[in-house]
């Protein structure tokens, strides 16, 4: 393995849950996802999988707190001593959403499969972004960001100037701008030949290593996430589920997807 995304942590872990789900429903058929149990440590780098329609994007969602879960489970957060942070029930009042996407804001990197920019902003206001929603700007360590990931030549150009590649790296120095907890990244290399892919995922972890951050990040690379030091995960279909409901569920990878 070439990169080391994960960082020796406290015994305290940064995410914890336990029993946690979501259900989507239609007139056919019933979709529940369920995670029986995840622990992730404050730095660690942990790899999603899984085959087309098993729930990669709904769980990511569900762990960046964008989708409110099924009643019943636990979702806890800890970070820099403070004792775990229970979620789960903050979703039942309105009050409660409020402070969810306070916690979202602030714990929270996302870097979504097209990079989502604001075409009307620039490459350095883009990255600027998250400080400014979250009330804390801080134009030197977007500065260093963009140098890190080699963006100052561009900082005065938009979206739409920019190559494929160069959107993807502006969105990796957004995400981080705030100093996130937690960085989660929904295949966020699948629009880049394989060359840059490999380029673009080493960047990311080594900007998110360097700030100490929680990395959660889903991929249909299985090669190219073998090629880090990250605890990998599945998402399997169960099998034995009645005509019209099907359950995913997150499982430690399989062992040949591990070594590949």
């Amino acid at each position: 393995m070439t990169g080391q995304p994960g960082m020796s942590a406290p015994d305290q872990p940064a995410i914890v849950v336990e029993g946690l789900g979501v259900t989507l429903r239609d007139d056919e058929r019933s979709f529940c996802l369920r995670v029986d149990e995840l622990s992730i440590a404050p730095g660690e780098a942990v790899g999603l999988t899984g085959a087309s329609g098993t729930g990669k994007t709904l769980l990511l969602e569900l762990l960046g707190l964008l989708r409110p879960p099924d009643p019943g489970g636990r979702y806890r957060v800890g970070f820099d001593g403070a004792g775990p942070t229970e979620l789960t029930g903050h979703w039942q009042s309105r009050a409660g959403v409020y402070e969810i996407a306070a916690l979202r804001g602030r714990l929270f990197g996302f870097i979504p499969q097209t990079g989502g920019l604001l075409p009307f902003l620039s490459v350095a206001q883009n990255v600027a972004l998250s400080q400014r929603i979250n009330g804390a700007p801080d134009p030197d360590h977007a500065a260093r960001l963009m140098e890190r990931l080699g963006l100052e030549a561009i900082a005065g150009l938009h979206p739409a100037q920019l190559s494929i590649g160069q959107r993807q790296r502006v969105s990796i120095a957004r995400a981080l701008a705030h100093r996130p907890k937690i960085l989660i990244a929904d295949e966020p290399t699948a629009a880049l030949d394989p060359e840059n892919s490999a380029h673009a995922m080493s960047l990311l972890f080594e900007a998110a290593r360097e700030a100490g951050c929680v990395v959660i990040i889903s991929s249909h690379d299985h090669d190219l996430l073998g090629t880090f030091a990250l605890r990998r995960y599945a998402l399997q279909l169960d099998s034995d589920q009645p005509p019209g409901m099907v359950v995913s569920r997150i499982v430690p990878a399989p062992q040949e997807e591990e070594a590949a």
